[in-house]
């Protein structure tokens, strides 16, 4: 069987809304985030000294800011956040297609294709340019649509 590969990254390109700078709100514990880039970016300093700097992100107009607010090196990070950051993107990924049933509905028509993160730069979540990279929001996206099929996810 021939299995196509779909690639996404910007967010006006198609499978765009794959991407967690696409503007999908979600809410978790009670908060509201724009993206689910501003959710994640958030999240490296839950306890740490820069702790104020969640309300900071969630409040900038764009996932781009919260993008560089987040990885910004002279801010203290969690000390634990490798360790959380695939739970991290997990619950934001599934918090955005089970709110938004538009794009569920696009994840779920891909088929088992393989999808991709096209990001040049990226690494882990990533191709990266050589396309050697880890994939990881790909493979999550495609560990997310397969337990939609099966009925395996709830909201928590």
């Amino acid at each position: 069987m021939f299995v196509m590969t779909i690639y996404f990254y910007k967010v006006d390109e198609p499978y765009g809304c794959f991407s967690n700078f696409s503007p999908h709100p979600i809410q978790v514990e009670g908060l509201y985030w724009p993206t689910v880039e501003h959710y994640y970016q958030a999240q490296k300093f839950v306890g740490t000294k820069d702790e104020k700097l969640i309300s900071v992100i969630r409040d900038v107009q764009t996932p781009m800011e919260a993008a560089a607010i987040g990885r910004d090196s002279t801010h203290t990070l969690c000390p634990d956040w490798e360790q959380r950051k695939l739970q991290v993107m997990w619950r934001g990924l599934l918090k955005k297609f089970l709110t938004h049933t538009d794009i569920q509905k696009i994840l779920l028509s891909t088929g088992e294709e393989l999808i991709v993160e096209d990001s040049d730069r990226d690494y882990f979540w990533g191709c990266g340019q050589d396309k050697t990279g880890e994939n990881q929001l790909g493979k999550m996206l495609m560990k997310l649509r397969q337990e939609i099929r099966q009925g395996l996810t709830n909201t928590t």
